[in-house]
């Protein structure tokens, strides 16, 4: 019974030898693991790596959409800006914006303030994507989840959306006011700013802050369908196929825009310059810059209908734009990380040699 009872106990030992091996391998790993992420993440000049590559395969993504889409853009804007009762029209559709540019032989008037835009929307991109990404991947590394779920992603989404609207609401207020003044007649980027105060550079803000859960819709609705398609194929494929992307872009954006369209219309009111056409009084102009004079405006001389004046338009430029961007970014996230992997290898070969000499 003794000899019995020592074999069970040298047993025991060496199972619990070998158990404090494990739980130290398991440890080491855990910091071999922790060790690369932190260096991966300083390999940029403090920036994470795979937000960055993030952010820019979207906000490269962005700019390619915008100049595709911007005459359609004009036209949509011009039309949206209109307010007047349905007998004093001028534009019935998207093809009078275009027929006046071409009978007034201002074609290339469908790019006024491109450049304005281009560069709001590879910056907001930039900043939203980064964001986004950044936060999501925090999310999920402190809460041990291996994915995100819906109502955290809408608020990752919506956070990330305010602060990218804050710093971009002056450029998007002068694109606004570019794209809708008379053909033929659009000023520059800071003579459109400097025209008004400072605070008018930011007319719109609240409307624009409030519009963040468009594109939170958007891209929840659209990683969530991503990660589920990418679950149920064969190989485990890291990224969707172009025509894929596009149709998912194309859904989730038609979706946003449906549900935040009355909020759309009345941010292009607020922002909207001022035509030679309109005869409306000083006052009355003041007060559709603001939310509330803009709705009563609509409400006004359109009804229920006029808040959803411009919505086919609308759709049709918001979802190719986000169907283009989406499918641009999945194709060339792969690209933008192997460019930026070779940039860090550059950076890190220049420093050893610095060193060395």
């Amino acid at each position: 019974m003794r000899a019995e009872s020592a074999e069970a106990k040298v047993a025991a030992e060496v199972k619990l030898v070998d158990a404090r091996t494990m739980m130290d391998d398991a440890i080491k790993k855990i910091t071999e693991a922790n060790s690369k992420m932190q260096r991966r993440r300083m390999a940029m000049g403090g920036f994470d790596m795979e937000s960055l590559v993030d952010a820019t395969a979207g906000a490269i993504g962005s700019l390619a959409s915008t100049t595709i889409l911007y005459p359609l853009d004009t036209c949509k804007t011009k039309y949206q800006a209109e307010l007047r009762t349905p007998h004093l029209r001028k534009y019935r559709n998207l093809m009078d914006v275009l027929w006046e540019a071409i009978s007034k032989r201002q074609v290339l008037s469908l790019f006024q303030g491109l450049g304005t835009k281009n560069l709001q929307s590879f910056i907001s991109s930039f900043i939203y994507f980064y964001g986004y990404s950044f936060f999501r991947k925090v999310y999920i590394e402190r809460s041990g989840y291996k994915s995100i779920g819906t109502k955290a992603n809408l608020l990752i989404a919506a956070v990330s959306g305010a602060f990218t609207v804050a710093i971009t609401q002056p450029l998007d207020t002068a694109a606004s006011r570019m794209q809708t003044s008379d053909f033929g007649k659009s000023k520059g980027l800071w003579k459109t700013l400097s025209e008004g105060t400072w605070g008018e550079a930011f007319d719109g803000l609240g409307i624009s802050i409030l519009l963040t859960i468009n594109p939170a819709i958007q891209y929840t609705a659209f990683d969530q369908l991503k990660q589920r398609l990418l679950e149920g194929q064969q190989g485990n494929p890291q990224s969707l196929s172009a025509l894929t992307a596009f149709l998912l872009g194309a859904a989730s954006k038609c979706a946003a825009t449906c549900l935040t369209y009355p909020a759309i219309r009345c941010k292009v009111m607020v922002l909207a310059a001022e035509s030679e056409d309109d005869t409306y009084e000083e006052a009355e102009v003041k007060a559709r810059k603001t939310v509330s004079g803009a709705l009563y405006a609509i409400w006004k001389k359109e009804g229920l209908l006029g808040f959803f004046k411009g919505l086919k338009a609308q759709i049709l430029k918001t979802v190719l734009s986000a169907a283009f961007l989406l499918m641009i970014k999945e194709k060339i996230t792969k690209s933008t990380w192997v460019l930026f992997m070779g940039i860090r290898r550059f950076l890190f070969l220049s420093r050893s040699r610095l060193k060395s000499s």
